[in-house]
């Protein structure tokens, strides 16, 4: 996630350990009370929603299968798409880095996340200063009180079945981020919709799409530490497989608006990925071969109203390793970073990055558990986390990725 030291310095929690290069994307945090809708004045068509979309696949044969319109788009940035697989994906060149929703490509590159090189994932956690997060002029509560996070016992396939971890590629190297299997209104309980943060996807205003996006469900079920899994097989770190993008959207306010620090764009740091396995799942969904899926609530009750939020990821930066999955669980708050922006959930958190996409969870008034937000931002010192407020933009993002896949 992208860090805010009180008051306000921000880097986001997305996935650098130690340091290394700039942070990725913004993360979130909630309030206690009403939660706003005042961002977007928009529907839930492509256009209005704000939405941003990729996709490229990889057929049977090897062979890589994209659109003739998406072809001759990255001809014009000079890719050959037949090179990228054996390594054209390395160049980070400026005028090379698709940027544009329909420039993005993802195909299967077998066995690329081997185990050690998902261990080795970063966190770019940076922290900046205080002029990073501008018109901070809406409703902010007072910050929270820490809470620490608690370890996730192991297996965590029965502890937390739809956590995982999102790995990329990006120009500072080798990424991680957190997500969660949500719930494909157009085949349910035979869901491939995997929720994270934008900045997780997307490097924002002055970047493109990552790369090599791929998402691993209960990664190291079994809890094992950074020691142990240097030894570990593949089939030992991912259980449940590994699982590539083939389509991705986030929020267009994101693309335009998204730094590496700071709280910009913040409140829309949202995105949706649908998977393939790398290796055939036996006609097996995502949903089916973790067991469970979250529901996703676009319309969640007044942050007053709202017992206690869980966040669920795999913190990175110090003092963790990445290796772990944690949780906190708090009463949200309100954070404002923009007055024209929605308000943010915030909650009181020791998590660092790494964390960043990871799921917020509220039990509803129904008694069962739905994604209320995600992880986006969070202070340098960390303390508390920050997750943008799921309305109308990111309902319109969900429901277009549900839609494109819905006859297959």
């Amino acid at each position: 996630m992208r860090p805010i030291r009180p008051l306000f310095a921000v880097r986001r929690e997305g996935s650098a350990r130690r340091g290394t290069s700039p942070v990725l994307a913004a993360v979130g945090l909630a309030t206690v009370l009403a939660l706003t809708t005042t961002a977007c004045n928009s529907g839930g068509d492509a256009k209005a929603s704000g939405e941003a979309s990729a996709s490229a696949s990889a057929a049977g044969d090897g062979k890589i299968k994209v659109p003739d319109d998406i072809r001759q788009k990255l001809k014009e940035h000079g890719i050959d798409i037949d090179k990228w697989k054996n390594g054209a994906w390395k160049n980070w060149n400026r005028d090379q880095w698709l940027r544009q929703a329909d420039e993005f490509i993802n195909p299967i590159i077998k066995g690329l996340w081997d185990p050690d090189r998902m261990r080795r994932a970063n966190d770019p956690d940076k922290g900046v200063s205080d002029n990073d997060l501008s018109g901070d002029q809406g409703v902010t509560d007072p910050t929270p009180a820490p809470v620490r996070a608690r370890a996730v016992a192991a297996a965590y396939h029965d502890n937390a079945p739809t956590a995982g971890k999102v790995f990329f590629d990006a120009p500072g190297g080798t990424m991680v981020c957190s997500a969660t299997v949500v719930e494909d209104p157009a085949h349910p309980g035979k869901s491939n919709l995997v929720w994270t943060a934008g900045h997780c996807v997307h490097a924002g205003k002055k970047g493109g799409w990552y790369r090599n996006i791929a998402f691993v469900p209960t990664y190291n079920n079994s809890g094992r530490t950074e020691a142990q899994l240097k030894n570990a097989t593949r089939e030992e770190v991912a259980p449940y497989g590994v699982w590539w993008g083939d389509w991705a959207q986030t929020s267009q306010q994101w693309i335009e608006q998204g730094g590496e620090t700071g709280g910009q764009g913040a409140s829309y740091d949202f995105a949706v990925i649908h998977v393939t396995p790398e290796k055939g799942s036996g006609g097996k969904s995502l949903e089916e071969t973790v067991g469970s899926a979250l529901p996703v609530n676009f319309n969640a009750p007044a942050v007053s109203k709202v017992a206690g939020i869980t966040a669920t990821g795999y913190p990175a930066a110090a003092p963790f390793d990445g290796q772990k999955l944690y949780q906190c669980q708090d009463k949200p708050g309100r954070l404002s970073i923009v007055r024209t922006d929605p308000t943010m959930y915030r909650i009181g958190c020791t998590m660092t990055g790494g964390s960043s996409g990871g799921g917020w969870v509220e039990t509803g008034a129904n008694g069962k558990p739905a994604l209320v937000s995600n992880t986006s931002i969070g202070p340098v010192s960390s303390g508390w986390l920050a997750g943008p407020r799921l309305g109308p933009v990111a309902k319109g993002v969900y429901e277009s990725v549900s839609k494109k896949f819905a006859a297959q």
